[in-house]
């Protein structure tokens, strides 16, 4: 299992843009990728649950990632958060 905590520095937040670019990354891959925050826990390959956490700027996610290709998706999601979020 890989884990990625990231405090959001988008001004807006994860909004639906990044949110919808997050998914289509995220289903690249076929290892469980969760986003947590708050003590909430959804999919990172469903929009909704993502939007559901409401992440505004400042604020911690945190990202596990468990399966077989877990690796390359942990590299590839630290990338995206870096440029994106």
């Amino acid at each position: 299992m890989r884990e990625i905590k990231f405090v959001i520095n988008d001004p807006d937040g994860i909004h639906a843009r990044p949110a919808g670019q997050l998914v289509k990354t995220a289903s690249k891959f076929s290892s469980e990728i969760n986003i947590a925050k708050d003590g909430k826990t959804v999919s990172a390959k469903k929009i909704f649950g993502i939007m559901g956490l409401a992440a505004k700027q400042g604020e911690e996610i945190t990202i596990t990632i468990n399966g077989p290709d877990e690796s390359s998706a942990a590299d590839e999601l630290k990338i995206f958060l870096k440029s994106s979020l």
